[in-house]
């Protein structure tokens, strides 16, 4: 008996054994699909978070106030925060960026091809008018200079932006997101929003540019904002105290020696004594993203768990099955060995028989796990996701669990009398 008869006498009997192996099949399925479904959502996510975070782009930085921490007094009006023996002032601890420290440091720093935005966060939660028309109440409105756009990653589509007269007199002027112009003015003609009066709150502004949409994120509502001058964001309330600087260089290799050289000139902005600990945190966008992804792996763990938990117990289901059909099938055991087959030819037969159910069990489950994984796609309107690595392994896995649940009763099996087998009833 070759390798061949013994692979297709397995597939024979599995096909004649379809509810059992139905069964079976389903219960490594859906193990598999619990590991590859949850893991392609993790993927998903993890796409859809490094789209929100490409905001600013890899080669980018920002300079924001350091938060307030509590700490221990001294006595001396000062507190230790700093292993390197630096010493942080109460009396800066919070110290928001003002204007004129903004715009000193867009004047002094003078690193070669980069790009300086000064930028204020304003309030949230607004709702626009237009005539009889409104957005929903979730338009961030931000203040900034010439080169936010550019800094942070947007595009004009149509009209222009900002100026320095606009900056200067902080004249009523905007920038809206192509949410904003969808929602008052219908999709269309990108000039359709130009030179139209809307209302934040109370105050009426003129669209001077229209933003080219940045995709759908479901992390960050990157095209639902108004865009107006940092000069004249100050008119309005619940804003933040705080300026932020945002620098782009030119290529990311430089991106460590330009953020040490913004620490040294932000200092001396600030009047910071070489013995103070800075009061301020430079901040790159993808340290936002590698932080959620981090906390997204630590999911991936618990998906691998689950999967783990649900394959040990297909495993011993699938080995249950293997030993009553031994049990079963003892007179053709016997048969086959009457007729010449070897112990070896009856423990491949039973080998084959396990591996083909788990491995159609890893078909299926890989199958249904990437449907339902993509699900999570759709929402977050990424791209079609396929784990490739945990396809594999599933395979592998499967695999290893057909071998595993099968040799005990292919070696069973195999060490049956003839005799013995033949005279079973």
């Amino acid at each position: 008996m070759t390798i061949s008869d013994s692979f297709s006498l397995a597939w024979r009997t599995v096909r004649g054994n379809k509810l059992r192996s139905a069964i079976t099949i389903a219960i490594i399925a859906f193990g598999i699909m619990a590991l590859i479904g949850i893991i392609t959502a993790i993927e998903a996510m993890n796409q859809s978070l490094k789209e929100s975070f490409s905001s600013m782009g890899a080669n980018a930085f920002s300079i924001r106030f350091k938060e307030i921490r509590m700490g221990f007094n001294n006595g001396n009006g000062e507190v230790k925060k700093s292993t390197r023996g630096l010493k942080e002032k109460k009396s800066n601890m919070g110290k928001p960026i003002l204007k004129d420290e903004a715009e000193r440091f867009k004047g002094n720093f003078q690193f070669p091809g980069s790009v300086v935005s000064i930028y204020r966060r304003g309030p949230g939660a607004q709702e626009l008018h237009y005539l009889e028309k409104k957005t929903n109440p979730q338009i961030t409105v931000w203040g900034g200079d010439d080169q936010y756009l550019t800094v942070n990653g947007y595009t004009i589509a149509a009209g222009r932006n900002l100026n320095n007269l606009d900056i200067q007199s902080g004249r009523n002027v905007c920038i809206v997101g192509s949410n904003v112009a969808t929602k008052l003015f219908g999709a269309g003609n990108p000039d359709r929003c130009l030179d139209k009066i809307i209302r934040i709150g109370s105050m009426p502004y003129r669209i001077i540019g229209l933003l080219k949409t940045k995709g759908s994120s479901a992390m960050l509502r990157q095209d639902d904002m108004v865009f107006t001058s940092y000069t004249n964001i100050r008119h309005f309330q619940n804003i933040s105290a705080s300026y932020i600087l945002g620098v782009m260089v030119k290529n990311v290799n430089e991106l460590e020696v330009a953020s040490d050289e913004a620490t040294s000139v932000f200092r001396a902005v600030r009047k910071m004594e070489p013995s103070e600990e800075v009061n301020f945190v430079i901040e790159r966008s993808d340290k936002f993203a590698e932080l959620f992804i981090g906390f997204l792996s630590s999911i991936t763990g618990a998906a691998g768990a689950i999967g783990f938990i649900t394959l040990i117990g297909a495993a011993i289901g699938l080995m249950n099955i293997m030993l009553v059909a031994v049990s079963e099938r003892t007179r053709e055991v016997g048969l086959i060995k009457a007729i010449g087959g070897k112990s070896r030819n009856i423990r491949q037969q039973f080998l084959f028989e396990s591996i083909i159910i788990s491995l159609l069990g890893a078909f299926f489950g890989i199958i249904l796990g990437i449907l339902v994984g993509n699900l999570f796609s759709l929402i977050l309107k990424t791209g079609f996701v396929i784990p490739w690595f945990w396809v594999i392994m599933g395979v592998v896995i499967c695999t290893i669990v057909g071998l595993v649940a099968g040799i005990y009763p292919a070696m069973k099996a195999a060490r049956l009398n003839p005799i013995d087998a033949l005279r079973f009833d």
